[in-house]
């Protein structure tokens, strides 16, 4: 695509990303056949082809418009039309840059700057969000539909592991996972425990940054990003007494994994972040990669506690692969290798492409287009009458479990239960 960037962004690390983008872009439109929300409203500029038409404007020099902004506020950043493009073309970062242009010339109105920052400063923040989740918790059958749709039930997360190994990784101290469903990382902590590795989880570390990235505040997420590299860095370089380094951070939150995976080219223009922020992002790996090597060993755990268990395990379950898993990431089918390993009669669905509407904050900015793309998602898993909806990342499971009677549990969860440490 032809383009001839304005004076004032011309030659600057955006301008030259973006311009090199766009320049990517044949118009095929092959996009528009796989976006949620084009499929939602039929609208050109509700897709991934009109937008990046819109962008383009934009950094040509035409003045954006609140309709500007609007239209690049649906996008749910997926990705699946990144899947799809036969060109290549990277619009996650392309919407990126371009919300944050428009958003410095198009001011929002006031409550939609109240929402973004209880957003943003909110749900990073452990101080603030674990105790106001806590509370939440506490008075669930209380609270109207719509904030109980956000605050799922508390569920005992059972023991984290205490012994030590000569195996290492890091885990991630997230921002809302933890307070949220903290069964998520105790049972991702058994099973690593059961293979004999050690998880770590560093003192200082936090958001990953995705979230302050998404809603525009770039410089926060950076912020996050230097933090995060600064706290895992001495157990990257192996500077404890053992001088043993971990042999990977592992990440059982597919948006987090998305945002790792990202680091090396965040900080790619930092000379004193740049190296690290790329060996980061090299060690990164979503849990079900890294425990492929240990399939057989997973199952054979598996089959033994079937032997012994008294009250079957529901089997017949429906796996939601996330966007950044499957988009983000590029990781398809290692997920459910694993459960079909461990035993799991896994139902097939439609439409296993395309968002179920959570995207990180777009279910409290978007609600209508959400819960349409909800409630596809689970026409489509229930379809088959699952025991179990699973999923890999702690929006979808929550926004899911909004919508559903069903069970809607990360798949982690389900294979401690499935090899037997979920009580051990």
């Amino acid at each position: 695509m032809e383009t001839h960037l304005a004076d004032w962004l011309r030659g600057t690390p955006e301008g030259t990303e973006a311009e090199s983008i766009l320049r990517s872009c044949v118009h095929c439109g092959f996009c528009t056949a796989t976006c949620p929300t084009y499929q939602l409203l039929g609208d050109e500029l509700d897709g991934p082809r009109g937008r990046i038409y819109l962008i383009k404007q934009v950094m040509e020099g035409a003045p954006p418009t609140r309709e500007t902004q609007r239209h690049l506020d649906r996008c749910l950043t997926c990705r699946n039309c990144e899947s799809t493009c036969p060109s290549g073309v990277q619009y996650g970062h392309l919407v990126d840059i371009g919300r944050k242009l428009v958003d410095e010339r198009v001011q929002r109105p006031l409550g939609e700057r109240l929402m973004r920052g209880a957003l943003r400063e909110g749900l990073t923040r452990r101080w603030l969000f674990d105790p106001a989740m806590r509370v939440g918790q506490a008075v669930r059958p209380l609270l109207p539909d719509a904030m109980k749709a956000k605050v799922p039930e508390r569920r005992d997360p059972g023991a984290w592991p205490r012994r030590s190994h000569a195996r290492r990784v890091l885990m991630l101290d997230g921002c809302v996972q933890p307070a949220m469903i903290p069964a998520i990382d105790a049972a991702t902590a058994r099973v690593l425990d059961a293979l004999g590795i050690e998880p770590v989880v560093a003192a200082g570390s936090g958001c990953c940054g995705a979230i302050r990235h998404h809603l525009n505040d770039h410089g926060g997420a950076l912020g996050d990003v230097r933090r995060n590299i600064d706290a895992w860095w001495p157990y990257i370089e192996g500077q404890g007494a053992d001088g043993q380094g971990v042999e990977a951070i592992v990440v059982n939150a597919s948006g987090c994994g998305a945002m790792l995976a990202d680091y090396g080219h965040l900080l790619r223009d930092d000379p004193a972040y740049a190296a690290k922020a790329a060996r980061v992002s090299a060690l990164a790996c979503d849990l079900s990669v890294f425990l492929a090597a240990a399939r057989e060993t997973l199952a054979a755990r598996a089959r033994e506690a079937a032997a012994a268990r008294t009250e079957p395990l529901p089997a017949r379950v429906a796996f939601h692969p996330p966007c950044t898993l499957q988009h983000g990431q590029q990781v398809r089918g290692a997920v459910e290798s694993l459960l079909a390993a461990c035993g799991a009669d896994l139902q097939p669905f439609a439409e296993s492409h395309l968002c179920c509407g959570s995207a990180g904050t777009y279910s409290v900015m978007q609600p209508t287009l959400s819960t349409q793309l909800r409630d596809r998602k689970l026409e489509a898993l229930q379809a088959g009458a699952p025991e179990t909806i699973l999923s890999a990342n702690i929006g979808c499971l929550t926004h899911l479990q909004s919508g559903t009677g069903t069970p809607v549990r990360h798949w982690i969860e389900w294979v401690d239960r499935a090899i037997g440490t979920a009580h051990a």
